[in-house]
């Protein structure tokens, strides 16, 4: 199997403010860092028997790896399933339904009591802790967050594997216009480079996820993550520092966003497939 260009990403037991922001955020780089939340009673207490227990009877919008449509509205779910009955697919069977951006402070308030917000030296946004959810061998596409945030993915139960790349790769990685994702039907795990040679050039990075790691990804890193085993994560995030990033972040969502909306009611799946065609064309060129 042909391999991308993905080095390790740095793993390190734990680490300091000063340590951290030296040697990762300054010069914006990815770290996993294995034991720093051992003292949270999330550490001992998340697993998706709890999940069910604690927000069992709640709704939760779920999402699959069907290709994006004109008819969709920006990040509506495919469909919706009881929390209990959604743990019990992930534990019973293999299955493409994902939960993303499902926000525990507004769903379970009392999941709050579990975590505490780290001082890594940034700000982080404390209305805005995130979980998500998949099942084995289920992915994400491989995206960017549209605020281009600092983000800080505490993962728990199950084995997940990560692969980034950082905004100067976004010539080699199809990337999509008007747009926040790659070409959704490139298979990161094991690429094709027959079909896609510009992914040769690109160089990321890589790293297999456990209960209790946490990744940092730096402002505006693109990111596929696969479920090895079912399980979940919760992201905590910071506003971008870079005013390139952040100014892109806010074209992102005062503008580009909507001129995206407004093009699919317009011009309907003409759009998308012209989108899709553009991330070729424009690759091709550099290539």
């Amino acid at each position: 199997m042909k391999t991308m260009q993905l080095q390790q990403i740095d793993r390190v037991k734990t680490i300091t403010k000063e340590d951290f922001l030296e040697k990762y955020f300054k010069p914006q780089k990815p770290v996993v860092i294995e034991r720093f939340i051992e003292d949270w009673p999330a550490f001992t207490k998340w697993n998706l028997d709890y999940m069910a227990d604690v927000a069992g009877d709640k709704m939760v919008p779920l999402y699959d790896n069907r290709p994006v449509s004109h008819k969709d509205g920006f990040n509506e779910p495919h469909a919706k399933m009881k929390m209990r009955d959604y743990i019990e697919l992930l534990k019973k069977e293999p299955t493409k339904y994902r939960i993303f951006l499902w926000n525990i402070l507004k769903e379970v308030p009392q999941l709050q009591k579990d975590f505490s917000y780290p001082d890594f030296g940034l700000k982080l946004m404390k209305g805005l802790p995130m979980l998500f959810f998949g099942g084995k061998d289920s992915y994400t596409f491989m995206h960017y967050d549209i605020d281009l945030a600092n983000i800080f993915h505490f993962h728990f139960e199950g084995k997940k594997e990560v692969i980034l790349f950082d905004q100067k790769q976004n010539d080699y990685l199809y990337k999509i216009p008007h747009s926040l994702i790659t070409r959704e039907d490139i298979d990161f795990h094991n690429p094709d480079f027959d079909k896609w040679p510009a992914l040769k050039k690109a160089n990321g990075y890589i790293a297999n996820l456990e209960h209790g790691n946490v990744l940092y990804m730096p402002e505006g890193y693109w990111h596929y993550m696969r479920y090895i085993t079912p399980g979940f994560s919760m992201s905590l995030r910071a506003i971008a520092r870079n005013p390139k990033n952040l100014a892109k972040a806010v074209y992102n969502i005062v503008i580009m966003r909507y001129f995206d909306q407004m093009m699919r009611k317009l011009k309907g799946q003409k759009w998308i497939d012209w989108k899709n065609e553009q991330a070729i064309v424009r690759t091709n060129k550099v290539l």
